[in-house]
């Protein structure tokens, strides 16, 4: 216990830029020092798309040599006892992409947040791309009635990265990470992580760009301001 290690949140990339996405995967896998590392996948985001998986563990495999053992959670019938052994045998935890409010509600209905966050003190090593990014940080928003943005809502995520943050929504000027920053508490800060983007989260909350850009914004006076960008080779946090 005692030795968390930094939190990788990808956003992947679209066309061509899937490529650089995951060739920093593959960076990271290797920074473990093992001939093939195991890699947990965590797919409760996307529990219906098949194919995720497949093609998800082939782009990974691709650039690091690693055994991807599929953990399942969200089926009626899974062996939470199985996940759970699978999870402590890994070296490297992943959670893909898909939906973030039914990745999380999967989680809470087999009750295995607690156990992420306690496994997330061992030194795993644990990362993320698109929704399964936002699930590893703090909280999400949801809208009771998606045609009314007065019914905007937060709820918690798993936390073990410990800030706010939306992926590859730059298009939208980032609408949903500033609807969520206006239910917070002045002074909260949330981060963009732009197309083939990295953000690299220390347990102590610093942060480093492994890769594009971070959007940063903060919450002030009521109002949403955004700030500088973070960028390869600055530190936030």
């Amino acid at each position: 216990m005692g030795n968390q290690q930094p939190i990788y949140l990808f956003a992947a990339g679209h066309g061509k830029g899937i490529n650089a996405t995951f060739s920093d995967v593959g960076r990271i896998l290797k920074s473990l020092n093992k001939a093939e590392p195991s890699v947990a996948y965590i797919g409760v985001a996307s529990m219906r798309d098949d194919w995720m998986y497949s093609t998800v563990s082939q782009l990974i495999k691709q650039r690091s040599p690693c055994r991807i053992n599929r953990v399942l959670i969200a089926p009626p019938k899974a062996d939470l006892n199985v996940a759970r052994e699978k999870l402590l045998a890994a070296d490297a935890v992943f959670f893909s992409g898909g939906d973030v409010e039914a990745g999380m509600q999967v989680l809470k209905e087999k009750g295995m947040i607690d156990f992420f966050r306690k496994l997330a003190k061992t030194d795993k090593l644990f990362f993320g791309i698109s929704a399964g990014s936002i699930m590893l940080g703090k909280e999400w928003v949801r809208w009771r009635n998606p045609n009314d943005n007065s019914t905007a809502e937060l709820f918690p995520c798993i936390g073990i990265a410990p800030i706010i943050c939306d992926t590859h929504d730059e298009a939208d000027d980032w609408a949903e990470l500033r609807t969520l920053l206006r239910l917070e508490r002045d002074g909260t800060l949330g981060y963009g992580i732009t197309s083939g983007s990295c953000l690299k989260v220390y347990p102590d909350g610093r942060l480093d760009v492994e890769n594009g850009s971070v959007a940063r914004y903060i919450l002030q006076n009521g109002k949403v301001k955004r700030q500088s960008d973070i960028l390869p080779g600055d530190h936030a946090g």
